[in-house]
């Protein structure tokens, strides 16, 4: 194997800090993970009508309860959020963490979040008014964190007069953006500005496809992503690789074919993330155990015990 993938976590924002929200963050890092990240949403799926907290307060209190773990979204969206005001979060972030974190970036999605803050008169964004919107964010987003001095913009979606953020952030030119990208566009933006490109495989596939065809979907991707870094001047093998499992074909209740679910046991889990190494990915992201008594997020969940095993007995075996 040429790749020996590093292994992470996306931890729910569903637990009050005090009530066992602090814990999962703990423990990732003393299981050695390299990254622990949230998802940053208004609310996401099932989980809608239970608690769900914010995800820069949570990364805060994650930050300072953590000493070496690597924190992030996964992912920020242009749905609810603005440049202006996200960098000036960003860099606070970023210095309370003591330079610790990537944002995970993407276009965002037609849930909760895309949603939520419209007026009953407004129409929800079409995929090519969020490509357009992100298209403009990112660049903004990008200039805000690197110019913390003050930076003027006015574009067709953002503006900015005069935007300080000061004292910049920790990490530099600025902390490192994980770009959520699929489509054309979105392989421009990762090319441009991604230190890394995100992906959580093909969704059409999820429900019909195979494990196999998943594999060839995502090999196109990183084909695609490898040209749009070429086309922007870029090696990609400068971007880490970041499959966010859970929703590949493999994560199916009730698969159309191909191999076992990654999650019945530590080998099955390491020959899933083997098999996607092999294809270029650098980091493997797994989902943190939820509350027994939250929603139904069973397919894309490992249960604690297994959870653990595969962190640690996974991760050697990996790397061997």
């Amino acid at each position: 194997m040429s790749i020996t993938p590093r292994l992470s976590t996306v931890i729910l924002p569903v637990r009050r800090w005090n009530e066992g929200g602090r814990a999962p963050w703990q423990r990732a890092e003393e299981l050695g993970l390299h990254a622990a990240y949230t998802y940053d949403h208004l609310a996401w799926r099932a989980f809608r009508d239970g608690p769900w907290f914010g995800a820069v307060p949570t990364l805060t209190a994650a930050a300072c309860a953590t000493a070496g773990l690597r924190l992030g979204t996964l992912v920020t969206s242009p749905n609810f959020r603005h440049p202006v005001t996200l960098a000036k979060e960003l860099i606070s972030l970023d210095d309370i963490s003591g330079g610790r974190i990537t944002l995970g970036i993407g276009a965002g999605g037609n849930g909760f979040d895309a949603t939520t803050l419209l007026r009953s008169d407004e129409e929800p964004w079409t995929p090519r008014r969020r490509a357009d919107h992100f298209g403009e964010f990112v660049p903004l987003l990008d200039g805000l964190l690197r110019e913390p001095a003050g930076m003027t913009y006015e574009g067709e979606f953002y503006s900015a007069s005069e935007a300080r953020n000061l004292p910049g952030c920790v990490q530099r030119p600025r902390l490192p953006f994980a770009v959520a990208a699929t489509g054309p566009r979105g392989f421009r933006v990762a090319a441009q500005y991604g230190q890394a490109w995100v992906t959580t495989g093909d969704p059409k596939l999820y429900e019909t496809g195979s494990a196999a065809e998943s594999l060839d979907a995502m090999r196109g991707q990183i084909a695609k992503l490898g040209k749009a870094c070429a086309e922007s001047g870029r090696d990609v093998d400068e971007l880490d690789k970041i499959l966010l499992t859970g929703f590949t074909p493999e994560f199916n209740p009730e698969p159309a074919g191909g191999r076992g679910r990654p999650f019945d046991s530590v080998d099955a889990f390491v020959d899933f993330a083997g098999r996607h190494a092999e294809i270029g990915f650098t980091e493997i992201v797994i989902h943190a155990p939820v509350p027994a008594d939250g929603p139904e997020f069973t397919a894309a969940v490992a249960d604690e015990k297994l959870f653990e095993e595969i962190v640690t007995q996974g991760q050697a075996q990996l790397a061997g």
